[in-house]
């Protein structure tokens, strides 16, 4: 009888823990619960094309089937930091689960996958997505939108960059974003500003920090001048950096002292954001940078020339160039070997 009564258990507790005791199997809705804890970090392990054609928010793509899937890991994510897998159906992230907790990781893994979470009605995601680690174990999610539009997550604070509803559907922030805790706009021109989606992501504590200009276009916000810095939710500081044009002819594009660059610092992470401008020699006092946002647009930005003599003074461990337009920045990797260059969709 006890052998018989052990029989019958165990396909349900199969549904709560996979190989391993460091994994855990479950449905759409427990799986759903667990990804709004800001220190598990969730990953999508099906191919590019299927993660490129919807994703659960905050989810980064990293392809089960690649052979250094486990060393990809490994390499940004600590074993302090918990897993959040889903594949397609579920079969792929119960092998990369097993392989994981192999690994010393503590896995989530989403029974029914993406299918069943669309099925469902829950929320998909359509952005680009990377994920950072401090060296406080805290996840940092970048949603990469478009052109220079960017979201953070960290700590469970939401935090929003020149929102701008151009491209229509494809960015409707009311959708696919929660109110902002905190929106910074780098300077007035339409392309950083807009007011709609500012009003799309109100919330009742939303703070929005802006330059002078941008505040008049607007008719609110804090403005922080370049220079200045403040304490953000999450333990994050905020400074602001100065965003210029310098090359003859081309300083009425971004004047100096009027647009701002945001340097965001959490636990130690540094991100630099630096909005509309060339390679000003105030980025050489911009020390110690995990991630850089580099323009690459000329003749309002950067050349690819003037964002590789910005690496040399940024130094960053990693760059996401942005805001590029029809800019070939091919050549980028090459040019920068000591650093490691991501590049996505953000023309």
């Amino acid at each position: 009888m006890k052998k018989l009564l052990f029989m019958s258990l165990f396909p349900f507790l199969s549904i709560f823990s996979c190989r391993g005791a460091s994994c855990t199997d479950l449905d759409i809705n427990a799986f759903q619960q667990k990804i709004s804890d800001p220190m598990v970090a969730i990953i999508d392990v099906r191919s590019a094309d299927e993660y490129t054609s919807g994703h659960l928010r905050g989810a980064c793509n990293y392809d089960w089937f690649d052979p250094d899937f486990a060393a990809q890991i490994e390499a940004v994510f600590p074993k302090s930091v918990s897993l959040a897998l889903y594949c397609r159906t579920g079969r792929r992230s119960t092998s990369a689960a097993a392989k994981l907790v192999k690994s010393g990781y503590t896995v989530y893994n989403m029974l029914g996958g993406y299918v069943a979470w669309a099925k469902a009605g829950k929320p998909v995601f359509y952005y680009d997505v990377e994920t950072f680690v401090t060296d406080g174990g805290i996840p940092v999610q970048v949603s990469l939108i478009k052109h220079g539009s960017l979201a953070l997550s960290v700590n469970g604070v939401s935090i929003q960059v020149d929102p701008v509803r151009e491209y229509g559907d494809y960015t409707d922030y009311a959708r696919y974003f929660p109110k902002a805790d905190v929106i910074l706009v780098t300077h007035e021109h339409q392309d950083h500003l807009d007011a709609g989606a500012i009003k799309a992501l109100w919330g009742d504590r939303t703070r929005l920090i802006i330059n002078q200009a941008g505040a008049e276009a607007l008719g609110r916000g804090e403005v922080i001048a370049n220079g200045g810095s403040l304490d953000l939710p999450g333990g994050i500081k905020l400074d602001v950096v100065p965003a210029y044009n310098t090359t003859p002819g081309r300083e009425k594009f971004h004047p100096k002292g009027n647009g701002n660059g945001y340097v965001l610092t959490v636990d130690g992470f540094k991100i630099y954001i630096a909005g509309d401008t060339e390679d000003i020699p105030e980025m050489a006092e911009i020390k110690d940078v995990d991630l850089a946002f580099l323009p690459v647009n000329q003749p309002y930005t950067m050349t690819v020339e003037q964002c590789v003599n910005a690496v040399g003074m940024l130094n960053p461990k990693v760059l996401i160039p942005y805001h590029f337009s029809q800019t070939d920045i091919s050549s980028l990797p090459m040019r920068l070997q000591q650093t490691k260059v991501l590049i996505r969709n953000m023309r």
